[in-house]
């Protein structure tokens, strides 16, 4: 496929603009070079985007089953209400008064998340998950600091949790701190008491876990890091699973972030916009990022919290994947939240009972929203690794699960169906893994082959993440 720019050439003209009725400035300093702009007619550029858009897979293409990501459908009805031009047309500048209703919408979502949560103050600054999960950190961080107890320079990290954890502790100053799972999948509850002491700052933790377990002893766990003199932080990726059935702030979390683009249905893919809203208990809302938005009487205006340790963003956060995120609250409502996590819960489990007529569950039990299936045994029989049934499921039109995490597990393949998928969906894309797996005893070099089907065959991704090439030569 051509980029953008092997395309066309400099007779090719598009007209989309109107002549400039303003008089042309020229700087003092001017580009030595020629910008490089495409050349394309209309017809080009259609066919340029269409072409991109054939090779896209995403929720509206077929079953998305990437485990911890929940990818779940993204209700156009959000996609409406975020369009609406009393939200579109206005700007970041204008004065408080002429945009209360904007103002009330983001008073409204910090409020239900609030609920959600279990969370007493919430900021909707963060950009994305990782981008929320360091404003959480350094909430941790500006109440040991507020408090003089600088000692406190540690942050506690499961061996299962998301790469983003130790990275966002380690880039808020934190010693990372690794803990291994037990056999169950859960946290060990003796390696965790042998870290903690008076350098604990805090904890950082999902439940469920990412291996789809929630764990029995997490009412110990946080009492654990609390008696140490710590804080815990919730990292709300699986939120997806527990929302309106448990509240990470009656667990004994201090604060969390979740993923607006996971579990609150805004779109999720090419790069953003995310949207990372953080919640916290009482004793932490005065180090929120400022400004957070409070409500007078029937008046809402914008305010800093006493010790805020500062903006993480600019403005008010990426306000309308907020708003698709208040649309879906308001459309579930009460009843229809938790019901949208425990038919994820069910999801998950039935298309594990399917699978694991075959293949073998890394832990085989009641799971959460997703399982993680272990191919160690199917690789040493067949030399078919778990790479090897991705490419296949590619070649059977299906996008393949995330693979080779969590790190705690080998040859790992796990899977998110979500609440949005049907059981004809599941019960196909289950018929496809046991059709690979069969493929493996029989014809191993078949997948060892794949993608054969597919727009491009296998790639030099290691290569890749090595030597990434991010600017066209021209």
């Amino acid at each position: 496929m051509k980029l953008i720019f092997e395309r066309g050439s400099a007779e090719q003209h598009l007209t989309l603009l109107p002549a400039c009725d303003v008089p042309e400035v020229h700087f003092e300093q001017e580009r030595q070079k020629e910008l490089h702009l495409p050349h394309l007619c209309e017809n080009e550029l259609t066919r340029h985007y269409t072409e991109i858009a054939k090779r896209v897979h995403g929720v509206n293409d077929g079953f998305y089953p990437l485990g911890s990501c929940t990818m779940k459908y993204n209700p156009k009805i959000n996609e409406d209400m975020a369009a609406l031009p009393g939200f579109t047309k206005i700007h970041p500048l204008q004065d408080v008064e002429t945009v209360q209703g904007a103002m009330e919408a983001l008073y409204t979502i910090g409020e239900s998340l609030s609920d959600i949560f279990g969370m007493d103050g919430i900021t909707l600054q963060p950009s994305a998950g990782a981008h929320g999960e360091f404003t959480g950190v350094m909430l941790i961080k500006a109440y040991h600091t507020d408090r003089g107890d600088l000692a406190r320079n540690k942050i506690i990290v499961p061996d299962s949790a998301h790469g983003t954890n130790p990275a966002t502790a380690a880039m808020c100053g934190f010693q990372v701190v690794n803990i291994p799972s037990g056999e169950d999948g859960c946290v060990d509850l003796d390696a965790l008491r042998a870290a903690v002491g008076p350098d604990t700052a805090g904890l950082m933790l999902t439940n469920p876990n990412t291996v789809g377990i929630f764990d029995k002893n997490i009412l110990e766990i946080t009492q654990i890091v609390h008696d140490a003199g710590g804080l815990c932080y919730y990292d709300g990726a699986n939120l997806n699973a527990v929302m309106g059935v448990v509240r990470p702030g009656d667990m004994g979390f201090d604060c969390i972030h979740s993923n607006l683009h996971k579990t609150f249905s805004t779109p999720h893919g090419g790069g953003g916009p995310g949207s990372g809203a953080v919640g916290c208990k009482e004793f932490l809302k005065k180090y929120l990022p400022g400004p957070i938005i409070v409500k007078d009487g029937d008046k809402y205006d914008f305010a800093y919290p006493e010790k805020s340790f500062g903006r993480v963003r600019s403005f008010w956060g990426n306000f309308t994947v907020v708003l698709k995120a208040m649309t879906y609250i308001m459309t579930l409502g009460k009843e229809g939240i938790p019901e949208a996590s425990m038919n994820a819960v069910l999801n998950a489990n039935y298309m594990m009972s399917l699978l694991k007529e075959k293949y073998t569950m890394a832990y085989d039990e009641i799971c959460m929203h997703e399982f993680v299936m272990c191919l160690v045994d199917l690789h040493d029989e067949t030399g078919v690794s778990a790479l090897d049934i991705s490419k296949g499921l590619l070649d059977n039109g299906q996008h393949p699960p995330t693979m080779y995490f969590p790190l705690i597990v080998h040859e790992a393949l796990m899977i998110e169906p979500t609440e949005t998928e049907s059981k004809e969906s599941m019960d196909e894309a289950a018929e496809t893994y046991l059709k690979l797996y069969d493929l493996a005893k029989t014809d191993p070099e078949a997948l060892h082959a794949a993608p054969v089907k597919a727009n491009c065959r296998r790639l030099d991704e290691v290569g890749a993440a090595r030597n990434p090439i991010v600017r066209y030569t021209f």
